[in-house]
């Protein structure tokens, strides 16, 4: 598993991360455990395979916020519950 991780500006509330984590999922079908956090100014999701991290950005600049960066990562499965 890939886990990608992306710097994001201009969340300010619930809603807000809630378009940024359906963003992702429209450009990524195959993205799992999509998260958004207003507070740490970023998103989270994995992946089986690496993603095109422009196309990827293109989305969230689409949606009104910016992206200020992508950055990925292998994932390993951690203990009984899951992934981290």
């Amino acid at each position: 598993m890939i886990k990608t991780t992306l710097k994001i500006n201009g969340m300010m509330c619930g809603m807000c991360e809630a378009h940024v984590a359906e963003a992702i999922r429209r450009a990524v079908p195959a993205a799992k455990k999509v998260s958004a956090s207003r507070s740490k100014g970023e998103a989270t999701f994995l992946t089986e395979d690496a993603v095109d991290e422009g196309a990827l950005k293109a989305a969230i600049d689409a949606t009104g916020y910016t992206c200020l960066g992508v950055s990925s990562a292998p994932c390993e499965k951690k203990g009984w519950f899951g992934w981290r």
